[in-house]
């Protein structure tokens, strides 16, 4: 799936699926009191992540900092090797930007969540070199059910609006990732010395 929508005007946020809207007894999130400072940048929270960790040597090593309330921006070049159509970001690389975007959210709430649903709107293309600004949110949190919005600009976080996402995550137990996951990889990460890295690795995952 390339990015190729040629549309120049921006026509404003969409309908969402009756899945990524909040139910009527959802509350407001609530930024933990131990999350990181604003400003504060996130990490990676797993080295082989292809969204943020830096051993990915394709990956997009996209950088989230936390934002003021129950927010994060991040940002994130386009190189070569994301592209889709000649010059173009892929528009798989492009939800995968937003997906680990609103998956940061996650570290100012302190729980461990999974992707559930995500919705993409890709509003124009973005060009390989571009750095894409991202901004998400969480708007409500209902039981274990998180919901979250993202919108992806280009040049700037004042820049032409290039993506929207709207996602659902939920959250879980760590069991979740080592009934799923590879056993290799889960038993390295489980092995780790440094304790902080060890729960990291589970924090933010799809």
């Amino acid at each position: 799936m390339s990015n190729t929508n040629s549309r120049g005007a921006d026509p404003g946020p969409p309908a969402r699926s009756t899945a990524l809207t909040p139910p009527a007894d959802a509350t407001a999130p609530v930024r933990h009191p131990e999350a990181p400072a604003p400003g504060e940048l996130l990490g990676a929270h797993y080295g082989h992540c292809f969204g943020c960790g830096g051993e990915q040597p394709h990956g997009l090593h996209l950088a989230a900092r936390a934002g003021d309330g129950v927010r994060v921006t991040a940002e994130f070049t386009v190189r070569p090797a994301h592209q889709g159509a000649p010059g173009l970001a892929h528009g798989g690389v492009l939800a995968t930007a937003l997906d680990e975007t609103l998956g940061s959210l996650n570290w100012l709430l302190r729980v461990i969540a999974v992707t559930g649903k995500l919705e993409t709107d890709f509003v124009r293309p973005v060009p390989v070199d571009t750095v894409l600004h991202l901004d998400a949110e969480v708007t409500a949190v209902a039981g274990r059910k998180i919901y979250s919005t993202a919108t992806g600009r280009i040049g700037g976080p004042d820049g032409p609006v290039a993506l929207r996402a709207a996602a659902l995550f939920i959250e879980v137990k760590v069991d979740h990732f080592i009934a799923n996951g590879r056993p290799a990889e889960i038993q390295a990460a489980m092995a780790d010395t440094d304790q902080v890295r060890r729960a990291r690795a589970f924090e933010v995952n799809p």
